[in-house]
């Protein structure tokens, strides 16, 4: 007995390091993504003086950290609400209701905080941006999409259809995966296409001349 407590006693702390150090190692590891994913954004902006470089991608960086917190504890709190299966299911879905309307309010905090201390070193420019760089461009890859392929639309129409697509970015900045910031877009195209289809236009035609068109384009270019 004492030879075997004498091993815990050494055993022990040993094995409380090693999950230290693996904890650490973790760490440095999803730091190094959020540096690298924030790196790719930052380095777009072309800002010269390095102390204020550093500055946006640790700001960019901490965003990511952070929104990752609350969408991470939600979903914790979510899993152990759900796995109550002797609760009545209303009461249940009222619980994650609370959640989301908890984390969605935590969620509109770091979105004003992070644009306005963004602003203090950026150009409204290059926090649109800082934007897009966090929502794989969507916003203007889409919005020259409808350009392209709308080609009778009026003034009035591309600006309705690029308040939706800003409305749209507004929220899938603070998404928590690539799969949810495209539902955000993917939702207010459906909204879009509607109000487009209620204009008198034929959504599927549209799309299928303007395929058509790029096709054509194609096959001239390799004819030259």
């Amino acid at each position: 007995m004492k030879l075997y407590a004498l091993f815990l006693a050494l055993a022990i702390p040993c094995m409380l390091h090693a999950q230290d150090t693996t904890k650490a190692a973790k760490e440095a590891e999803y730091n190094n993504v959020l540096v690298k994913r924030a790196d790719k954004i930052v380095a777009a902006l072309n800002i010269k003086d390095t102390s204020v470089y550093n500055r946006v991608l640790q700001t960019v960086v901490q965003q990511y950290k952070d929104l990752n917190a609350v969408h991470d504890a939600r979903n914790a709190k979510t899993k152990e609400v759900r796995s109550n299966k002797t609760e009545d299911k209303k009461v249940t879905e009222d619980k994650v209701a609370a959640l989301e309307n908890e984390a969605n309010a935590k969620l509109y905090d770091l979105h004003c905080a992070y644009f306005a201390k963004l602003a203090v070193d950026l150009t409204p420019e290059q926090v649109e941006q800082i934007k897009d760089g966090m929502t794989y461009n969507v916003l203007p890859i889409t919005y020259k999409g409808y350009q392209a392929m709308l080609l009778k639309a009026s003034p009035e129409e591309f600006r309705q259809i690029k308040v939706w697509l800003t409305e749209a970015r507004e929220h899938a900045v603070d998404a928590e995966s690539s799969e949810k910031k495209h539902a955000w877009f993917g939702k207010y195209k459906g909204r879009i296409n509607n109000y487009l289809a209620s204009r008198g236009y034929d959504m599927k035609k549209e799309s299928a001349d303007w395929a058509d068109r790029v096709k054509k384009e194609e096959a001239a270019k390799k004819n030259k």
